[in-house]
C-alpha cells in the first residue's frame, strides 16, 4: 500500500492538472491586475509632474489614463475574486467526488480504520482547503510578480531607492521561511485534533440513547472534548505565528518605506528626482515590500498541503478489486469456504474455515459473542475479503465476479439499516436495480412492513424524515429492501434483533417459504430462529465447532450454553 504523503503529492498534482483551465483564468486576470497596479504609480507620477509644471493641456490625457487604469483595477479585482471563487469551488467539488468515490470503492474496510466523523471532517473541511491549492498557485505567481515588478519599476525610477529595498529583502525572506515551517507543522496538528473531535462526536450521536439511559453525558462530553486542549493549543500557536509574522512585517516594511522616502526626498532636493518620481518611488516601494499577498497565498498553500496529506491517508486505502465474470452459472446458491482465515486488528477472528453450505436452504449461524458470526456473514457476500483462502458462490470465486454481478447475486440486511431513499417506498427500492412497484409492495408485505407503511398519511410516498419509526419498523424496512433485491444469496446479519417474537416468526416464515433468494444465511441469536433453519453452523473461537439440525445440536450442553438465558421454542 503506498504511503499517504506519496499519495497526497500525486493527488495534488492531479488536482492542479485537472484544474488547469480555471487556474489559467485566475493567472491571466491576476497578472493583468498586477500589471495595471504596477502602471499606476508611474502614470500618477507623470501626471503630477505635468500639473506642477503648468502643462495642463498635456496633463489632461494623462488624467484620463489615470482614471482608466483605476477603473481597470476595480473591474479586474472583481473578476479576480469571481475567478478564484469559481476555480476553488470546482476543484473542491472534484476532490470531494474523487475521495467519496474512493471510499465507496474501498467498501466497509475504510470505516474500520477511520472514525465516521473524522471522514466527514476530511470530506468537508479538508477537501475545501485542498481545493484552494490550484488557484492559490496561480495567485502566488501574481503575488510574486507584484513585489518583483515593483522592485524593477523602482530601479527604473531611481536606482538608489531600489538599493534601499534590496538591503531589507534577505530579512524579509527569512521571515517568510520561518513562517512557512512553523505554520505547516502547527496546521497539521490542528487538523488532526479537529478530526479526532469530529470522530468522537459522531460516535456519541450514534449512541445518544445509550448515553442518556446510562446518565453518562458528562463523562461522554469530557471524552469528546478531550482533544480540545490540543486543538486550542495549536489554534493559539497558529494565531501567534500569524501575529508574529504580521508584527515582523509591520516593523520591517514601514522602515524600508520610510528609508525609501528619505532617500527619494534627498534626491529631489538634489534635483536628481522629480516630485512625481518621488510619488512613484514611494508607491513602488510599497508594492516591492508588500508581503501580505505572499503570506496569504503561502498560508493557503500550506493549509492545502496539510489537508491533502489527510485526504491522501484515505486515498492510500486499497480499493476492492473485482473480476471479469459478469454472470453466475446456473445454480442453487451453494456457498463454499475453502481454507478461509480472516484477521482484524492483528487477531484471527476466523481461522481455517472449510465449509460447504448447500444451496436453496435457510442456514443459521450461531455462537457466543466474538465467535466470528458477523465475520462469516461479511465474507459470504464479499463485504470483506479473507486474508487467506477463497469464498465461492455456486463454484465461482466471489473475487472473480464483477461488482454488478456480485451485488445482483448477494444481498444483505443489517441490525441498524440506513434509510437511504427519499421516501419509504424509495428506501425499499434502493439498490443495484429498481425492482418495480409490485416487488416493493410484496417485499414489504413479506417483511411485515406493509401494514404500518399504509397507515401513514402518504403511505409508500411518505418522506423518510417525516416518518416516526420505531427500531423494529426500521429493521422491517431493511428486511423489505433485502427481500426486494433477493438473488442467489441473502445474508441477515442480526437483522431481526429488534422484532418481537410474533413478527420475527412471520418474517422467518416468509424468509423460508416466500423469499426469492435461493440461500438464506442468518446470524441467529435466538434459539427459535436456529430451530426454524434447515441447517445450523455452530462457531466457537473463530472455528466451526459443528454443523447440523438445531434439535440434534441441542443434545450438546455446550451448544445449549450458546443460548444461555434464552428459552427456545423449538
Amino acid at each position: 500500500m503506498p504511503e499517504a504523503p506519496t499519495v497526497a503529492r500525486q493527488f495534488l498534482r492531479d488536482t492542479v492538472r485537472r484544474s488547469a483551465a480555471p487556474a489559467a483564468v485566475v493567472l491571466v486576470v491576476s497578472v493583468l491586475l498586477a500589471a495595471t497596479e504596477l502602471a499606476l504609480p508611474a502614470v500618477f507620477g507623470r501626471t503630477l509632474d505635468l500639473l506642477l509644471s503648468g502643462r495642463q493641456g498635456e496633463a489632461g490625457s494623462w488624467l484620463v489614463l489615470c482614471a482608466a487604469l483605476t477603473v481597470a483595477c476595480v473591474v479586474l479585482g472583481a473578476l479576480d475574486d469571481v475567478a478564484r471563487a469559481e476555480g476553488t469551488a470546482r476543484a473542491t467539488a472534484r476532490i470531494r467526488g474523487r475521495v467519496l468515490g474512493h471510499l465507496l470503492d474501498c467498501g466497509p474496510r475504510a470505516g474500520e480504520r477511520f472514525a465516521h466523523g473524522d471522514l466527514v471532517a476530511r470530506l468537508v473541511g479538508n477537501a475545501a482547503q485542498a481545493g484552494t491549492v490550484p488557484v492559490a498557485l496561480s495567485a502566488l505567481f501574481a503575488a510574486v510578480l507584484m513585489p518583483v515588478g515593483g522592485l524593477v519599476a523602482l530601479a527604473l525610477t531611481d536606482v538608489w531607492t531600489a538599493l534601499v529595498v534590496l538591503a531589507g529583502m534577505p530579512l524579509l525572506a527569512l521571515f517568510l521561511k520561518v513562517f512557512v515551517r512553523a505554520f505547516g507543522d502547527s496546521g497539521a496538528a490542528y487538523l488532526r485534533a479537529q478530526g479526532e473531535i469530529a470522530g468522537r462526536l459522531t460516535e456519541a450521536l450514534r449512541g445518544a440513547r445509550t448515553i442518556a439511559a446510562a446518565h453518562t453525558h458528562e463523562r461522554e462530553a469530557a471524552r469528546i472534548l478531550a482533544p480540545l486542549a490540543e486543538l486550542s493549543r495549536q489554534a493559539h500557536l497558529l494565531w501567534r505565528i500569524m501575529g508574529r509574522s504580521t508584527a515582523q512585517s509591520a516593523a520591517l516594511l514601514p522602515l524600508l518605506q520610510v528609508a525609501v522616502l528619505v532617500v527619494a526626498g534627498l534626491r529631489v532636493a538634489a534635483g536628481e528626482l522629480s516630485v512625481g518620481g518621488l510619488l512613484a518611488a514611494w508607491r513602488y516601494a510599497g508594492l516591492a515590500t508588500g508581503a501580505a499577498g505572499l503570506v496569504g497565498q503561502i498560508s493557503a498553500l500550506v493549509r492545502g498541503r496539510n489537508a491533502a496529506v489527510r485526504l491522501g491517508e484515505v486515498l492510500a486505502e486499497p480499493v476492492t478489486l473485482y473480476g471479469p465474470v459478469d454472470e453466475l452459472p446456473p445454480g442453487s446458491g451453494m456457498v463454499e469456504f475453502r481454507g478461509v482465515t480472516l484477521r482484524r486488528a492483528g487477531r484471527e477472528v476466523l481461522r481455517g474455515i472449510d465449509l460447504r453450505l448447500p444451496g436453496g436452504v435457510a442456514i443459521a449461524v450461531v455462537g457466543r459473542s466474538g465467535s466470528g458470526k458477523s465475520a462469516l456473514a461479511a465474507l459470504a457476500g464479499r463485504r470483506t475479503d479473507p486474508d487467506t483462502g477463497t469464498v465461492l458462490l455456486d463454484g465461482v470465486p466471489l473475487a472473480s465476479l464483477t461488482r454488478e454481478a456480485l451485488r445482483r447475486a448477494a444481498g444483505y440486511a443489517f441490525e441498524r439499516p440506513a434509510l437511504l431513499g427519499h421516501t419509504l417506498g424509495g428506501t425499499i427500492a434502493f439498490g443495484a436495480y429498481d425492482p418495480g412497484e409490485a416487488a416493493v409492495t410484496d417485499a414489504a408485505r413479506a417483511a411485515c412492513a406493509d401494514d404500518f407503511v399504509r397507515r401513514l398519511p402518504h403511505g409508500y410516498d411518505t418522506a423518510c424524515t417525516n416518518a416516526p419509526l420505531s427500531g423494529g419498523e426500521i429493521q422491517r424496512l431493511g428486511l423489505a429492501r433485502a427481500f426486494a433485491h433477493a438473488g442467489r444469496l441473502l445474508v441477515l446479519d442480526d437483522a431481526t434483533s429488534s422484532l418481537d417474537a410474533v413478527t420475527e416468526r412471520k418474517v422467518s416464515r416468509a424468509l423460508l417459504h416466500d423469499s426469492a433468494a435461493r440461500t438464506c444465511l442468518i446470524i441467529a441469536h435466538r434459539g427459535s430462529t436456529a430451530a426454524r433453519a434447515e441447517l445450523v453452523v455452530w462457531l466457537e473461537d473463530g472455528q466451526v465447532r459443528a454443523t447440523g439440525r438445531h434439535t440434534d445440536l441441542c443434545q450438546l450442553p455446550s451448544y445449549r450454553a450458546a443460548f444461555a438465558g434464552e428459552t427456545t421454542d423449538g
